[in-house]
C-alpha cells in the first residue's frame, strides 16, 4: 500500500535503532556454495588391486595367546613377565584368549561379504611360532620360541581364506630357533609351513620375511639385530622363497617407523641392506599409539575434535610420501602395500570401536586409493578395539559397515571427483562397481555443526551414514540401525533414491552416493 506522504510521522530515534537491531538478527550469512559433481567427466586416476581393501588376524589368534585386553575386559593376572608378551611390554596391557574359531558361520558369512580380500596372518607374535608339523603337539615350545602353530590350526587358515575368497598373506619365525650357530636365519620352519600349504591345496599369495623388522628386539629377534642382518637374511629368504613358492610376492620391509626409525634399522637401512629384491614396497601405518600404552586419556572434546581434523586425517598421506620417497630411490616402479593399519596402535583407542573412527577409516581408503596405494590391510578382523568385528560375538562394529559399502559401491577404478569448494568436506570418487558407466561417490563431512551442499546434476541413491553420537557403537544408515538379521543375514543395503539438485550433507556424516547413470566413458 502506497502512503500519503502528508500523513507520514518521523519515527523516533531509539526506534530506528530498535528496527535496524531486529533486521540483523534475523539476517542470515550467505549460503555455503555447492560442491558442483560432474560425474559424466571425471578423469581417472589411476586404479587399484581389486582386493584393495583387505584386513589381518593376528597370529596369536590363531594359536591362542596373550593379545591386546579390550579396554571393557577385566585384567586377568599375567603368568609371568615374559610368557607370550613382547619383549619389553607391561603385560598388563594383554590378556589371555583362545584360538580364534575360523569355523564360526557369522566370521565367515560376514568375512566373506567384503571379498574378494587379503586375509594376512602375521603380527609381533608371528615372529617366534613355532610350527609343529609333524604332529606332535607339545605342551609347550621349544628352546628359541614363545609359541605353536599346529597343523590344525593352519588348516583353518587355509580353509577359511577358501571359504571368504580372501588370498592368504603371512610372514615367518625369526627368532633364535630359526637361525644356525652363525646367527644366519635358516628356512627350515618356513619350507615346512609352506609344503604343508600347498599340501593341503593352499596357496600364500604374498609374504613378508618377518613382522615390522625396524622394532626386531620387541619381535623376538636376536640381540644387536641391524640391517647389516635383515639384508643378509633377506638375501637367503628370497632364494627360498624363489624356489620353495615361486608365485608368492614377495613384501618388505614391513615397517612401521615411517621416519621416526633412524640408525641401524630405520626403513631407508633396512632398504639400502636388502637391495632391489622386493616385488612390493610393504608397510604400517599407525597414526598415533593407544591410550592403552601412552597412559594418556584425551579429554571428549579433544578426542571428538581431533578424530575429525585434517591434521589427523592426513597423516595418512604424510607416511604415504615417506614410504613412496624410498620406494622410488631402492625399489623403483614397485607397487605399495599397507600391510597394517588402525587408528592406533597397541589394539587402538577405545573410540576404534566406534563410529568416530569410520571417519579416519573411510578417508584413509579413500586417501590412499587416490594416491594409488594397492592394497591396505585393517588391523583387524576381529580382536581387541579396533576390530571390524567384536571378537566375543563377532557382532559387526561401524567399521564393518563402513568397509561392506565401500566394498559395494567403490569399483578399483580411481576418479578424479573435482575441485571441492569446501575443505571441511572431503569427497572421493570411483567408478561404480559392477554397472558401466556409472560413477560412486563418497563424501565425508568433517564440520560437526555445518551441512555441506552437493550440486548433483543427475539421480542418485544416497547411503547416509550417520549417528545420535559420534562415539555409539551403532550406526544408522539412512536413518536406519544397521543390524543383522534373523541367521545373521545381512540388511539389503539398499540407497534412497536423490534427485537431482541441492543435496545438503548431514553435519558429521558420511554419504556413499552411487550414480548408476552417469555415463563416464572411463567406467565402461
Amino acid at each position: 500500500m502506497i502512503q500519503d506522504p502528508k500523513r507520514v510521522e518521523l519515527v523516533p530515534m531509539r526506534a530506528v535503532s530498535m528496527a535496524l537491531m531486529l533486521a540483523s538478527l534475523c539476517w542470515s550469512a550467505p549460503a555455503l556454495a555447492a560442491t558442483a559433481l560432474a560425474p559424466a567427466t571425471m578423469a581417472r586416476i589411476g586404479s587399484i588391486d581389486p582386493r584393495f581393501q583387505s584386513y589381518n588376524i593376528e597370529m596369536v589368534e590363531v594359536t591362542g595367546g596373550r593379545f591386546w585386553r579390550p579396554y571393557a575386559a577385566a585384567r586377568d593376572n599375567p603368568r609371568s613377565l615374559t610368557d607370550g608378551v613382547p619383549y619389553g611390554m607391561d603385560p598388563s596391557l594383554y590378556a589371555d584368549r583362545k584360538p580364534i574359531d575360523l569355523t564360526h558361520p557369522r566370521l565367515r558369512r560376514l568375512a566373506a561379504a567384503l571379498g574378494p580380500a587379503y586375509v594376512r596372518v602375521s603380527g609381533t607374535w608371528a615372529n617366534t611360532t613355532y610350527f609343529d608339523d609333524a604332529g606332535e603337539n607339545p605342551t609347550s615350545p621349544p628352546a628359541g620360541f614363545k609359541s605353536v602353530l599346529t597343523r590344525e590350526q593352519w588348516a583353518r587358515v587355509v580353509a577359511f581364506a577358501g571359504a571368504v575368497d580372501a588370498a592368504l598373506v603371512t610372514s615367518f619365525a625369526i627368532g633364535a630357533g630359526t637361525r644356525d650357530p652363525g646367527g644366519v636365519w635358516t628356512p627350515t620352519q618356513a619350507s615346512r609351513l609352506i609344503a604343508y600349504t600347498h599340501a593341503i591345496g593352499g596357496h600364500i599369495a604374498a609374504a613378508e620375511f618377518m613382522n615390522e623388522p625396524d622394532l626386531a628386539a620387541m619381535g623376538g629377534a636376536p640381540d644387536g639385530y641391524a640391517a647389516a642382518g635383515f639384508g643378509r637374511d633377506i638375501a637367503v629368504f628370497r632364494a627360498f622363497l624363489k624356489q620353495a613358492s615361486p608365485h608368492t610376492i614377495l613384501l618388505g620391509p614391513g615397517s612401521v617407523g615411517e621416519g621416526a626409525s633412524s640408525g641401524d634399522l630405520g626403513s631407508e637401512a633396512l632398504l639400502a641392506a636388502s637391495g632391489p629384491v622386493f616385488d612390493v614396497v610393504s608397510y604400517h601405518h599407525y597414526g598415533a599409539l593407544s591410550q592403552r600404552c601412552t597412559g594418556r586419556v584425551p579429554s571428549p572434546a579433544a578426542r571428538d575434535e581431533g578424530a575429525l581434523s585434517e591434521d589427523w586425517l592426513s597423516g595418512a598421506d604424510r607416511a604415504q610420501v615417506y614410504y613412496a620417497e624410498l620406494r622410488d630411490r631402492f625399489e623403483p616402479g614397485r607397487p605399495l602395500w599397507i600391510t597394517e593399519t588402525a587408528d592406533a596402535a597397541c589394539g587402538g583407542n577405545p573410540w576404534a570401536s566406534t563410529f568416530l573412527d569410520s571417519f579416519r577409516y573411510l578417508d584413509q581408503l579413500g586417501r590412499m586409493a587416490r594416491r594409488q596405494v594397492q592394497v591396505v590391510f585393517h588391523n583387524t578382523l576381529a580382536a581387541s578395539d579396533y576390530g571390524l568385528l567384536d571378537e566375543t560375538d563377532f557382532a559387526p562394529r561401524p567399521n564393518y559397515w563402513a568397509a561392506l559399502l565401500w566394498r559395494r559401491l567403490m569399483g578399483p577404478v580411481v576418479l578424479d571427483p573435482g575441485p571441492v569448494s569446501d575443505p571441511r568436506l572431503h569427497l572421493y570418487a570411483h567408478c561404480l562397481r559392477g554397472r558401466p558407466g556409472g560413477v560412486a561417490l563418497l563424501a565425508i563431512t568433517l564440520d560437526r555443526a555445518i551441512s555441506l551442499p552437493l550440486d548433483l546434476p543427475v539421480a542418485a541413491s544416497r547411503y547416509g551414514l550417520a549417528a545420535d553420537h559420534l562415539t555409539d557403537t551403532s550406526v544408522l544408515m539412512n536413518g536406519r540401525e544397521l543390524r543383522l538379521g534373523a541367521d545373521d543375514e545381512l540388511p539389503a543395503l539398499d540407497g534412497e533414491a536423490t534427485a537431482p539438485g541441492r543435496l545438503d550433507l548431514a553435519p558429521a556424516s558420511i554419504t556413499f552416493l552411487a550414480i548408476a547413470d552417469a555415463g563416464n566413458p572411463t567406467c565402461r
